[in-house]
């Protein structure tokens, strides 16, 4: 499984934060249920790689990857963990030689020109443009499809439900990132009905994707 059929799978990678390790399987199932199957746990919490370790082994269908890679070590663990894929706000040499290493398929992101010439020096062709709203969103995409023509985006960061369709729109979007799915008051309460409910508004955007 590479990088660009798990972008494929879904209009949007939910990025989780995970406070509790105990809501992290009926999360996950929640947006399964929903027709959100690509998840990403992001480490920005001590207990993420349990988390993912839980939906690895209990959520069937997930295909559940680990956010916020930014050291080397990252890989081995989301490996340990069950991670199938792995996302990096950046791109470092560092990062770079940990994903020729590891098995573990990463998504790395992006900001400006530089930073995706570099990438593609890198051989990577699907990036994540991150923060994408502050790198120029929709119009920066748009300039970047004109000098790259064949790489791929999953823009991530300030895009929410009303503005996901301008960036699916794009042909250099496979998909898009984005937290709405899981918001922190239903996340909370433990309302996994609203978590589905989202998600199945959210996979019906494949559709005009395609």
């Amino acid at each position: 499984m590479n990088i660009l059929s798990i972008m494929r799978m879904g209009p949007v990678i939910p990025v989780i934060v995970i406070d509790r390790l105990e809501d992290a399987v009926p999360l996950a199932r929640a947006l399964v249920a929903g027709g959100i199957r690509v998840l990403e746990i992001t480490l920005r919490t001590p207990m993420a790689l349990q988390a993912i370790e839980a939906i690895a082994d209990e959520v069937e269908g997930a295909i559940t990857g680990v956010g916020t890679i930014t050291r080397a070590q990252d890989f081995d663990a989301a490996l340990k963990a069950g991670a199938l894929f792995g996302v990096s706000p950046g791109l470092t040499p560092e990062l770079v030689a940990a994903a020729r290493d590891s098995a573990l398929p990463l998504l790395p992101g992006v900001m400006t020109p530089s930073d995706v010439i570099g990438a593609r020096t890198a051989g990577f062709r699907e990036l994540k443009l991150f923060p994408a709203q502050q790198a120029g969103g929709v119009g920066m995409l748009k300039a970047l499809a004109g000098p790259f023509p064949e790489l791929n985006f999953c823009p991530t960061g300030g895009i929410g439900a009303p503005t996901a369709p301008d960036f699916l729109a794009l042909p250099n979007v496979a998909c898009v990132g984005g937290s709405w799915l899981t918001p922190a008051g239903s996340v909370a309460a433990r309302d996994w009905g609203r978590i589905t409910t989202l998600a199945r508004e959210t996979a019906q955007l494949q559709a005009a994707k395609r």
